[in-house]
């Protein structure tokens, strides 16, 4: 580099005092200014060379290229590795239980003989859900009653009767019933039924195989709260005993929001019965964004109070929850 020289300034200072009407006359004074002067330059010539020449160099930049599409690609690996590790925080795992929801089919009942066996998969099978609060036993009495009045009635005297022609009408009258039968599977049947039928049967599903009037049965409690050495040990008060099926417990509240998300999610992802799906469903996709988010209350406060114990390790099983339901930020 040239050597730097040091700088004058011209200043325009007024010669002598001002007049009132009359402008002042300005005089043109060279003062020079003393400056600090650097006759080199401290960067050195080779190492400019040499940082020019490897900014230009294409091996080098081929080398940063690559070593910047590797450390990108080992990102992308991390990522899918913790979010696997995670979990969907949606779905979770598919269950026996979460796929019986999409058709509202029954799940295993829990078991009558707790001394046997403590786990609900040896029980028997619970009678299928129909539409309209229907159940089963009652389609079956109304369908008898319905035959027997509609019956043709026997005559009383014999000697008057021709066979055949009853015979005709029992068979007439069998087969009319035969497709009244069928014509009432089909109405009450939740398959015909909409998305709202099978969320009512799946939330009495869930009240069925997660409230405590039931699997209090086979299901060992929390244990009790440490009680300090200062306070005399007393026994717990006794609980009040519950006026029907348990329908406030985190557990049962978790399955139903678990039913409610699958049944949006399904809706969203163009699996609900529509052509074209949710994809532009904004309104749904805020209200799946609450439903996971207040699961995801409800699961750490449940965890927090079982300390991990076989209510929580019975509900994660069954409903195939994983961490990524209820551990760090969710973001849909």
């Amino acid at each position: 580099m040239p050597p730097r020289l040091p700088l004058t300034r011209y200043l325009r200072i007024p010669n002598g005092s001002f007049q009132q009407g009359a402008a002042p006359q300005l005089t043109r004074i060279v003062a020079p200014i003393s400056c600090p002067s650097r006759p080199f330059s401290t960067t050195s010539v080779d190492k400019a060379k040499v940082g020019e020449r490897r900014h230009r160099d294409p091996y080098a930049l081929a080398q940063a290229h690559q070593r910047k599409v590797a450390n990108l690609a080992r990102q992308e690996v991390l990522q899918k590795e913790r979010a696997a590790a995670l979990g969907d925080p949606v779905r979770g795992i598919t269950t026996p239980f979460i796929e019986s929801l999409d058709y509202a089919v029954p799940h295993a009942a829990i078991p009558t003989d707790t001394s046997t066996s403590r786990s609900p998969s040896t029980s028997t099978r619970r009678e299928p859900h129909l539409n309209y609060f229907l159940t089963p036993s009652e389609v079956q009495r109304s369908l008898e009653y319905s035959y027997n009045l509609t019956k043709p009635p026997v005559a009383s005297n014999r000697n008057i009767v021709d066979p055949a022609r009853e015979a005709e009408r029992a068979r007439v009258h069998a087969e009319r019933h035969e497709n009244a039968q069928r014509a009432i599977s089909r109405i009450v049947s939740l398959e015909n039924g909409n998305s709202k039928d099978r969320t009512r049967a799946n939330v009495q599903k869930c009240i069925d195989v997660f409230g405590r009037h039931n699997t209090d049965k086979y299901l060992t409690p929390r244990s009790p709260s440490i009680v300090s050495r200062d306070s005399p040990l007393s026994p717990p008060p006794e609980k009040t005993p519950r006026a029907g099926p348990d329908t406030g417990s985190p557990e049962v509240q978790v399955a139903i929001l678990t039913a409610k998300i699958r049944v949006l999610a399904n809706h969203l992802e163009g699996q609900g019965g529509r052509e074209a799906g949710g994809k532009n469903d904004k309104h749904n996709k805020r209200n799946l964004r609450l439903l996971v988010h207040r699961r995801q209350k409800m699961l750490r406060y449940m965890r927090t109070k079982e300390r991990g114990g076989e209510r929580w390790q019975n509900l994660v099983q069954t409903l195939g929850l994983t961490d990524g339901t209820w551990r760090g930020e969710i973001s849909l």
